[in-house]
Parts: structure tokens; sequence; C-alpha cells
């Protein structure tokens, strides 16, 4: 997925912007040391992105980029460890710079949580989008014999870590590698997501063009914007989490906020 504004785009036009700044400054008067220029840089990178309204957490980011780069390239780093680094990044992360969603693992706490909440008795389907390495899904599928349990994940490396550890523990789920925006919605009860603010609008359309009348969707910390959950269940973990709670029904509407007081649902 994604989005209109891609802040890895907005990032590059911040530096190449500074950069050229800075390289005309330094045709004209060529009066600091590199590693002084390259601050500079960062400083005019910085502001430009706070310019921008990028995230603020962008702005040391773009600060501090290209003093580093030459930080780095003074201290003589072989060529290769960045290789790694990029290689690793990569693997761990996937396409962040597209889907804006980072790695985040689900608490013990959430998965004592949901283990609540699910059906007790009753079959039931359950895909978590971005599963990441399937310790969720995993401890899940031992303690809800009930349940179908499924997950999907896009970046490779965690992906072969929950394949690999749900073998290993005989865990009774299946865990696939792909585009959760692929997955037809449609075939489960209940689907969770632990993603990010960015896509939580776009997936809300998702949810209601698929998911069917009675199904559940979960959110962990993330909340869908004017979309009013039906219950929320606030977390005592380290990230103090809370998991939002829609209940799809057949008017369900993606523009407005539908539920003006969110009462507690039924158990799924």
């Amino acid at each position: 997925m994604k989005t209109s504004r891609s802040p890895v785009l907005m990032a590059l036009f911040s530096q190449l912007i500074a950069l050229t700044v800075i390289a005309l400054l330094v045709s004209i008067s060529p009066w600091l040391t590199i590693f002084e220029w390259a601050l500079l840089q960062g400083i005019l990178a910085a502001f430009i992105s706070y310019f921008l309204k990028m995230d603020i957490w962008w702005v040391p980011i773009q600060l501090c980029f290209l003093p580093a780069l030459i930080t780095t390239l003074a201290l003589g780093f072989p060529p290769l460890w960045f290789g790694i680094g990029f290689c690793m990044l990569v693997l761990v992360y996937g396409k962040t710079y597209q889907t804006q969603v980072p790695l985040y693992l689900s608490s013990h706490a959430v998965t004592q949580a949901l283990s609540t909440y699910l059906p007790q008795k009753k079959n039931f389907s359950f895909i978590d989008l971005g599963c990441g390495c399937g310790g969720l899904l995993s401890l899940l599928s031992k303690t809800k014999a009930n349940g179908t349990f499924h997950g999907i994940e896009a970046a490779l490396l965690p992906y072969f870590i929950g394949k690999i550890k749900n073998l290993l523990a005989k865990a009774d789920c299946n865990i696939q590698w792909g585009d959760l925006w692929q997955q037809n919605l449609s075939r489960y009860d209940i689907v969770y997501a632990y993603l990010s603010p960015a896509p939580m609008k776009i997936l809300w359309k998702k949810i209601c063009s698929e998911m069917r009348p009675g199904s559940v969707f979960i959110s962990n910390t993330f909340i869908i914007p004017d979309i009013a959950p039906d219950d929320c269940i606030k977390l005592d973990d380290f990230s103090g989490s809370t998991l939002y709670i829609w209940r799809i029904r057949s008017d369900s509407d993606t523009s407005v906020t539908k539920i003006q007081n969110p009462v507690i649902p039924e158990k799924v």
C-alpha cells in the first residue's frame, strides 16, 4: 500500500534541496571544513522536513544523516558492513518505505486479553495482519482449540522465524509471506492488526467492503480516524497498549462516526 505522500520521498527531497543550497555556498566561499558543511546541511534538511510537516522523529534523522555519513567515511569503516546492515534492514522491515508499517510485536498481555475475548466454544477463524514472528498466533492456537489461526507477513526474516518457531512448537497456525492488502477478509470471523496510524483509514475501507456483518476487527493501539470503536480494552503492558474493537455491521460507513456511544459488545 502506497500513501499519497511518501515520507521517504519527502525526506529525500529535503536532503537534495539542502545539499543543493550547501553546494552553491561552497562554490561561492568554501570557508568551512567538510564536517561543518555537512552539519549545516543537516540543519537545513531538518528545517525543511519540519516546514513540510513531516513526523517530528524525521527531524533528528535529517539532521544527523549527512554528518553521520561523513564521520563513518572519515573513520574508514569497510563498505561491506553497510551492505550487510542494509540487507538486514530489508529482511526485517520489508517494504516499510511504502507501507509505513514498522515491525511491532504484540505483548503477552495482548495475548491474554485476546484469549479471554475470543469465543470460548464456538468455532471461529482468526487472521493477524502483519503477524511478525508469529508469537501471538502460536500462543493463541495452543489456548483456543476451537479457532483456526492465520497470519500474513510481508518482511522475509520475521516470516521465516515465525514458520520455524511454529514448526518446532508444533503450533496449529498458518503463516504466509505476502501482502496483507491482497488478503480476502471475508474468510475470517476476527481480523487483528498491529500496524501504524498511516494505513488505518484505507484499511477500514477494505474491512467494510470485505468483512461479513457480525465479524469483528481488532486493532492494537491505532484507531480508525472518525470511526468510534464498539469497545476498547486497556492493557498494562510495556507500551500501554489498548485494543480497539469494531463489530462489523451491514451499514458500516467508511467516512463518518457510526457509533456515538460505544457499548461493550457481546462475546463473539
